[in-house]
């Protein structure tokens, strides 16, 4: 919580946590099973971490346009992002990588706890949310619930009903915009 007030200026215990994505999870029927691990803030850590772990493993990007619109785009780990090209693909101009402040004002998380499950947190519906369609072949997938110390592989429908839940309906973009 220090470091979330140090963040925004202000501490926020509307936010939800790890127990509220997880207590969201089972109240909607969906079954998630979760592991604890070190704190991990980078896709190249992941690797290192996870060893045998099955799935999808994803990258998430939170993002903001020149109209200050955010977005967050969750993909295959490897695939390479051009925002200039996303930007055009999905309607935004000049996308951006937000702010740690804004990152924890909107969706509560900390730069590398960034995911989907975060979306409990915006509860004023502010993030557009993109899917890479290619990412939702995988099963299950992984995601940080709120905390980089954890890994919650949930199956790619419910990853759908858990974000429909939080009051938002996903872009389902083929992100594979080539080189």
């Amino acid at each position: 919580m220090e470091q979330q007030t140090e963040l925004t200026g202000r501490d926020d215990a509307r936010r939800a946590g790890p127990a509220n994505v997880l207590g969201r999870l089972a109240a909607l029927g969906i079954e998630a099973s979760t592991h604890e691990h070190p704190a991990l803030f980078t896709v190249e850590q992941s690797k290192e971490m996870r060893g045998n772990l099955p799935g999808g493993h994803c990258k998430n990007l939170f993002l903001r346009d020149r109209k200050s619109r955010m977005w967050l785009v969750v993909c295959r780990e490897d695939l390479r992002i051009d925002l200039k090209a996303l930007g055009w693909k999905i309607g935004a101009d000049r996308l951006s990588f937000g702010s740690a402040d804004r990152l924890m004002r909107v969706l509560g998380v900390i730069p590398g706890a960034v995911s989907p499950l975060a979306l409990i947190n915006d509860t004023d519906h502010q993030v557009t949310v993109i899917l890479d369609k290619a990412m939702l072949t995988l099963t299950p997938l992984n995601y940080h619930p709120i905390s980089n110390e954890m890994t919650t592989a949930i199956a790619p429908e419910d990853l759908m009903v858990f974000i429909r839940s939080c009051g938002h309906e996903p872009m389902v973009v083929d992100l594979d915009l080539g080189d």
